[in-house]
């Protein structure tokens, strides 16, 4: 009755395992195209918010990846992930808060039809990875840094069309960089949390 029960749980895990891993690979692949598209697009309209944007779909990406390394991992591993992913979210926070210092000493207006256009492009594909990763948020630590990582997406994406909508109507880049800053102290309180966790973690094993 015990190997009985031992191989009954075994097989669950086993196909636990594999469902993590098919939404890993899919919402992987999502974020590597967004952020090729998002990236370019960021540059080609000055936009600040898009930038950030394309960074975090970056971070994201590398998370993904680094989530199916240590799926069939032991606790230990996925709290070393876990770190990884704040580290990528600190460094996401870095980058936007220096390219906003930057931007500062210019007053360029984003190009509204790109910062609209693909932002809603994005949007759309967070929320998709967003339903795929929803169901296994609580499954282990892994799974649940990553469904953070794509709710973060979520907030980027509606910042960037929030901005786009209050640089038409002022005219001005102010709304895009204070977009930006935004964008930099989510990262940053995200960061926070997921390390907060990864360390937690590691003090039980």
């Amino acid at each position: 009755m015990t190997d009985e029960c031992c191989q009954k749980k075994s097989c669950e895990l086993e196909k636990l395992t594999q469902r993590q891993s098919k939404v890993l690979w899919i919402v992987l692949a999502i974020n590597t195209v967004m952020f090729g598209i998002e990236v370019v697009s960021g540059v080609l309209a000055n936009s600040l918010a898009l930038t950030g944007d394309s960074l975090d779909m970056l971070g994201d990406a590398i998370a993904y990846g680094s989530s199916l390394y240590v799926i069939n991992r032991g606790q230990r591993a996925q709290a070393s992930s876990a770190l990884l992913k704040g580290g990528i979210m600190f460094i996401s926070a870095i980058v936007v808060f220096s390219r906003a210092v930057y931007q500062l000493s210019f007053d360029t207006i984003p190009t509204l039809e790109i910062m609209s256009s693909i932002g809603a492009v994005a949007l759309c594909a967070n929320l998709l990875c967003l339903f795929l990763l929803t169901r296994h948020r609580d499954d282990n630590i892994n799974m649940s840094s990553v469904w953070l990582c794509s709710r973060n997406d979520i907030i980027a994406n509606v910042s960037v069309l929030i901005a786009a909508g209050l640089v038409a109507l002022t005219h001005s880049p102010l709304p895009d960089l204070a977009i930006g800053f935004l964008l930099a102290v989510i990262f940053a309180k995200s960061a926070g949390k997921v390390v907060s966790q990864a360390w937690q973690s590691f003090e039980r094993v």
